[in-house]
């Protein structure tokens, strides 16, 4: 009987020790869930960065991070774009500049080609790639210097996750 009782109370404490327990509400380019992405967002296209729109986040919101990766790649999970550090808001507009900062706020971190900045959908072709972009709400910036690698940023980010959100894109070539 006592077993059963302490199980909410360890549910509970959980979710007071940093466990997300809120989700954000995450869009890409005004796009249902699941879309495939405009060839514009990839690397034939254009390579412009999609705009963003998330909501959802706990007033305690400080600044968010947002991580793309393709899990599909043919030699692991490549990541696409690395954002950090940004402002309180509600999203990311279209064509965003490549570089360390973005205007009004936020550091770009090393994609997977090394780069800073977005680089799109650039899949070999035949298989349909799932594009998912995560974005976080963080209780604090994660005060790191532009052009850290999406590792860094995963270890700055413990235990100041208050929430996370995704939406997920496919590209085929």
């Amino acid at each position: 009987m006592i077993r059963l009782m302490l199980v909410p109370l360890l549910l509970a404490s959980m979710g007071a020790c940093g466990t997300p327990k809120e989700g954000l509400t995450v869009g890409v380019a005004d796009l249902p869930d699941g879309s495939p992405l405009p060839a514009r967002f990839g690397e034939d296209g254009g390579d412009t960065s999609p705009a963003l729109a998330w909501s959802g986040a706990p007033a305690q919101t400080r600044a968010f991070a947002l991580i793309v990766d393709d899990p599909d790649a043919p030699g692991g999970t490549w990541t696409h774009w690395v954002v950090y550090d940004l402002p309180v808001s509600k999203g990311l507009d279209e064509g965003r500049p490549r570089g360390t900062e973005l205007p009004g706020g936020g550091k770009q971190g090393l994609n997977s080609w090394g780069r800073l900045g977005w680089n799109g959908p650039a899949p070999p072709p035949g298989k349909v790639h799932h594009y998912v972009f995560r974005v976080f709400a963080l209780s604090a910036p994660t005060g790191l210097a532009p052009g850290a690698s999406v590792d860094t940023l995963r270890l700055a980010m413990k235990g100041r996750v208050l929430a996370e959100g995704r939406w997920t894109g496919t590209y085929r070539r």
